[in-house]
């Protein structure tokens, strides 16, 4: 997959794998989530120890733009123990051995994730969704100096187009951020 360009010292973060992202019957399901575990897993088999599993979690109530934008998506105005914002049933097994970080924000770059880290890591990214918390995450991620590898396969975009979308934004970020 990218084993040639990574160190042993290189993080997974595999974002946001969630019921929320997953389902089907829910407003932000990702068709492509199912395709994305395989590789996923074959991540996590390579960075035990060094994995990093988030999970998008609202802070309520919200502040500024938040505000609006859970008047957009007012399902989604939930305490952050609500099942709908579990990690899937898919990834326990990866989830058991991970260090867990939850973030109201889409990015998932912070404090959790620098202290875990270090401040300037080689990260490995994957989850989705790779048109919202994926990039997000990447962007700040490669601007405080952190080396961004982004496996495509193991991302999931909201549809395929925008999953394009998003993997070409992040190549304009190119050395800061490779897409493999």
């Amino acid at each position: 997959m990218i084993a040639d360009v990574l160190t042993d010292d290189a993080w997974l973060v595999i974002i946001d794998p969630q019921v929320v992202f997953a389902s089907s019957s829910s407003e932000w399901g990702s068709p492509m989530f199912s395709a994305a575990l395989e590789p996923m897993h074959a991540l996590a088999e390579r960075y035990t120890g060094r994995t990093i599993v988030t999970r998008f979690v609202p802070q309520l109530p919200p502040r500024g733009s938040w505000a609006d934008y859970y008047a957009a998506w007012p399902f989604a105005a939930r305490p952050g123990d609500d099942e709908m914002y579990a990690l899937v049933p898919e990834i326990a097994d990866i989830a058991a051995g991970a260090h867990h970080v939850d973030e109201p924000t889409f990015g998932k770059w912070g404090e959790q994730v620098r202290g875990l880290t270090g401040d300037t890591p080689t990260l490995v990214l994957a989850g989705v969704s790779t048109d919202c918390c994926v990039v997000a995450t990447a962007l700040a991620a490669a601007d405080a100096g952190a080396r961004v590898h982004v496996v495509a396969s193991a991302c999931a975009g909201s549809d395929v187009t925008n999953h394009e979308r998003a993997l070409d934004v992040m190549r304009l970020f190119a050395p800061q951020i490779t897409v493999h």
